[in-house]
């Protein structure tokens, strides 16, 4: 029994594990049931035809697209298959639009019929990886708003950046500026202007719900909102009804004194050619637009000439 194939490879669909064989070229000789429900589950193209592609072609590919990880990932299997090392480690982010998902990837050789492949497996490690993020959760977080802080704003839209590169997938991104807040904090005090902000930020996550979205503060008055595999027009509705919201908010502290915010908007294709800064810079002269043609009102930075803004009715 032990040394039937077909047994062996029972025994294989019953991990979890996603499992797939290469050879010292790169040509996948084998994927495990795991691996091939998780393409089904994830609509791969080649998902019928694993045993024609080639794993290590497929990491390039990634790592051309500006995929840190998928680089990662092809120079420890060639470290593995060059005898540099026995095997290979990698925790990295598969998210979806629906859920975030990490796995841990293993890259060991293996000897059979006097050939040599590399046995790679994934582990879904997401159960532990959102323990940590919980624990990481407190540095990352505004104080007075209890929404995401700059720090990780910097960092999550250089990720969500990648993502959307590889993909080939549009990112959205609103700066928020609560208007005239200099003047509200001088008439009204510091604690109104305080809880003005803090009641801002409690509608925000109600636009961010995937995990490729981020509401967060971005300093002083400002917020942003990282809008992920969403179109300019998706985003102009969403952030059209942000606006209305904040409009309607009723704070005691400030009868006769309306709350209003300019926003800017942009929204980018990622390429091998540009970066998140360019979105942050386009999205930024927007709003400045939207504060110096008089406020309470949204502007779109047009994301094929970046310098052609559009004022929104």
């Amino acid at each position: 029994m032990l040394e039937s194939k077909e047994f062996l490879r029972l025994i294989l669909d019953t991990l979890p594990e996603h499992i797939v064989v290469i050879n010292a070229e790169g040509d996948i000789k084998f994927v495990n049931r795991s691996w091939q429900t998780f393409g089904e589950q994830n609509n791969c193209a080649c998902n019928e035809q694993w045993q024609q592609q080639n794993y290590l072609a497929i990491c390039r590919s990634a790592a051309c697209q500006n995929d840190e990880f998928g680089a990662k990932a092809f120079n420890g299997i060639k470290q593995v298959i060059n005898h540099q090392c026995e095997e290979f480690y990698l925790e990295y982010p598969c998210h979806s639009d629906m859920e975030k998902r990490w796995f841990l990837m293993r890259a060991a050789s293996l000897f059979y019929d006097n050939q040599r492949f590399i046995v790679i497996s994934h582990l879904n490690i997401t159960e532990r990886k959102l323990a940590e993020q919980q624990v990481q959760q407190l540095a990352r977080i505004d104080g007075l708003t209890q929404i995401a802080n700059r720090r990780f704003f910097d960092s999550f839209i250089l990720q969500e950046w990648s993502r959307c590169s590889r993909l080939n997938l549009p990112v959205s991104l609103a700066m928020i500026d609560l208007d005239n807040f200099k003047t509200l904090n001088d008439k009204f005090g510091h604690l109104v202007g305080d809880s003005c902000l803090k009641e801002v930020a409690k509608l925000l996550p109600e636009f961010t719900r995937r995990p490729g979205d981020l509401c967060a503060r971005y300093g002083g008055e400002e917020f942003v909102l990282v809008l992920g595999n969403t179109q300019s027009k998706q985003a102009q509705s969403l952030v059209t009804r942000l606006i209305d919201m904040i409009s309607k908010l009723q704070l005691a502290e400030l009868t006769g004194h309306p709350l209003t915010v300019s926003i800017g908007l942009a929204t980018i294709y990622p390429s091998s050619d540009s970066d998140a800064i360019l979105l942050i810079e386009m999205a930024d002269s927007a709003l400045y637009q939207a504060k110096e043609a008089g406020r309470n009102q949204l502007v779109v930075a047009d994301n094929i000439e970046p310098l052609n803004l559009e004022k929104c009715p």
